[in-house]
């Protein structure tokens, strides 16, 4: 069987998340949401031989924050000279981006492979009653990653919650450390409508005895977080001595800065290559994991690995910053894509070298609070350009409208991702710049073609010049 018909019958399967009535615009065909239910995750493993038990693992949940604190959590277990599993979600351009080892993508070949043994065990179970469904878009993903990491005898499999984390289908694994990044308010339909409920929710990935990892963050959040830990019996990790020194906060924090942390008795410098000051809180989460496997789990890690692993680390579409091309202005790049993560964007924007005029590119998914995401960002740009997401959740471009005359602002509407990119570029000047936010649906096609466009790509440091 071929990867393209192994993609094309996996995207068939439609989203978790989505109503069948997503792809019509008929609401009266709605059809309930998928339920979740671990134990159909467990009885797939089950009759795949159970690959989540064949490698060991570092669960990763939270709000904002959990696939850059696992690609740099990979990246320092990697650097280290350890065969590391990657599973994230969602991608950006294929979805081959979601299976990595080593910092390498799972090929088509192997990709095709195994998902097809996935459909064939989760068809079979269905046909004898043991499933009540076929095996979801996320679940097939989930076993087709935990299958490669066995077959390829991952020494470690970092692996980032899709959603929530009791219910999730990473939540099989009995992971040697569980990491829970900062929360806030999302997916608040599935998850709960008040910091305590999601923080529970997240708490899911936590196991009796077990070792979570975590920051300091909003008072709900601790508070659920700590009750359910104190009721396993969970030791808990503050991650807080491997931020930056308090001399250390500045305006350049957000682009390049360097800070001294003592890391395994010894001082390191670390450059995180992730921009954004909000990164550090995700830099001193991985160094406390690392430093936790190092010490707990016999895993050969120096001061000096954690410090070239953070420097390593790639993860597109965060803050990525497109250098100015002739007759083009500079773009950047983040997949903020709620209220907390627009306030990060905003915050970085502050520190971020000054442009003459900034356009917005926006365009996010209908169940997403884009409301409060336009009050936050829209009012500190010139022009706003709004277009529709690829994605048959994408919000309405006359919806998205709507909100930003509510705050003032009469925005421009493309047809497209690229069609909007195109007119931001005929209307922002060449030492302008270009935010494009919203969604990673919007980012990845937009990534794409500028990267296509460009030779080399600017990750972490804008020009300065």
């Amino acid at each position: 069987m071929s990867y393209a018909l192994a993609v094309e019958a996996l995207f068939a399967r439609g989203h978790e998340l989505a109503r069948h009535s997503d792809a019509s615009p008929d609401a009266s065909h709605a059809a309930p949401r998928r339920k979740f239910d671990l134990d159909q995750m467990r009885a797939l493993a089950a009759a795949l031989g159970h690959p989540e038990r064949q490698f060991r693992s570092v669960l990763i949940a939270g709000t904002n924050g959990k696939g850059s604190t696992a690609a740099m959590l990979a990246s320092i277990a990697q650097t280290a000279g350890h065969r590391v599993g990657l599973y994230t979600s969602p991608h950006l351009s294929r979805v081959n981006e979601r299976i990595q080892i080593d910092g390498v993508a799972i090929s088509d070949d192997d990709f095709a492979r195994l998902y097809f043994r996935v459909d064939e065990v989760g068809a079979r179970l269905l046909l004898e009653g043991r499933l009540p469904q076929h095996p979801s878009f996320f679940e097939t993903m989930t076993a087709v990653g935990f299958l490669y990491f066995a077959e390829r005898a991952v020494d470690l499999a970092v692996l980032e919650v899709g959603m929530g984390g009791r219910l999730d289908a990473t939540n099989i694994v009995d992971p040697l450390l569980s990491v829970i990044t900062d929360i806030s308010l999302d997916h608040t339909e599935w998850l709960g409508t008040t910091i305590d409920a999601i923080a529970r929710e997240k708490a899911g990935i936590l196991r009796p005895n077990g070792t979570m990892v975590t920051l300091p963050q909003h008072p709900e959040a601790n508070q659920a977080l700590g009750e359910v830990a104190v009721s396993l019996n969970v030791k808990g990790i503050n991650a807080a001595e491997y931020m930056p020194p308090q001399h250390a906060a500045g305006p350049d924090t957000a682009w390049g800065a360097t800070y001294s942390v003592t890391v395994l008795g010894d001082a390191v410098q670390l450059a995180p290559a992730l921009a954004g000051t909000h990164q550090h809180r995700n830099v001193a989460l991985a160094v406390a994991a690392a430093v936790e496997l190092c010490n707990r789990h016999s895993y050969k890690i120096t001061a000096q690995n954690i410090a070239d692993g953070i420097r390593a680390t790639r993860w597109p579409g965060r803050l990525e910053h497109f250098s100015r091309a002739p007759s083009r202005c500079a773009v950047l790049l983040d997949v903020a894509h709620n209220p907390a993560g627009a306030w990060t964007l905003r915050s970085a924007l502050n520190s971020f070298p000054v442009a003459s005029r900034k356009t917005l590119l926006f365009g996010c998914l209908r169940d997403k609070a884009f409301q409060e995401m336009a009050q936050i960002l829209f009012p500190i740009f010139d022009r706003v350009v709004l277009t529709p997401v690829d994605s048959p959740r994408s919000a309405a471009v006359e919806d998205l409208a709507s909100v930003a005359r509510a705050v003032g602002i009469e925005a421009e509407i493309a047809a497209s991702p690229l069609a909007g990119l195109a007119m931001a570029q005929q209307q922002t000047v060449n030492d302008g710049l270009i935010v494009c936010t919203g969604s990673v649906y919007l980012i990845g096609p937009l990534r794409d073609m500028l990267v296509s466009s460009h030779n080399t790509t600017e990750i972490a440091t804008p020009d300065r010049g």
